[in-house]
């Protein structure tokens, strides 16, 4: 399936959400520390809900220790200054999407990590700053799943 990745996540209920998205979906949930809460918050486990023992959640020291457990799959970064709208790639199973955190965004030296080909965006109005996370999240994996047929 999918690998969604995010980088130093600060807010609870974005991750909690995207477990439970990931649990819904197939995809395998990484988690690149620093982490902005504990893994035993209640928010987090309040939006999580009974998710939790349904997804597939990995937590990583740091980046480079993400990507080299993902070796092998094709890295997608999401970012409000991507080159290219996240509905105009062909995904396939495997596919990893890399999302940064609520505040600041990924940094230059994750995006170089996905090169700029695979730097994504998603549509918004000109005067918007950005997407909440974990509806971005949800975007991008069900453009990815309904691509490869849902299965």
């Amino acid at each position: 399936m999918f690998h969604v990745v995010l980088f130093e996540p600060e807010i609870p209920p974005n991750t909690g959400n995207s477990i439970r998205l990931c649990a819904n979906t197939g995809a395998t949930l990484h988690l690149v520390k620093p982490l902005g809460f504990r893994l035993d918050d209640k928010s987090l486990q309040r939006s999580g809900l009974d998710y939790h023992d349904l997804a597939e959640v990995k937590v990583h020291a740091g980046l480079e220790a993400c990507l080299s457990h993902l070796d092998g799959s094709r890295l997608f970064a999401v970012e409000t200054g991507g080159k290219r709208c996240y509905s105009d790639v062909r995904y396939q199973a495997g596919d990893a999407f890399l999302f940064g955190p609520e505040t600041r965004g990924l940094p230059q030296s994750a995006l170089r990590k996905a090169g700029p080909d695979h730097c994504l965006y998603i549509p918004m109005r000109a005067q918007s700053r950005s997407i909440n996370l974990s509806n971005a999240v949800a975007l991008v994996v069900f453009e990815a799943w309904r691509q490869i047929g849902f299965a």
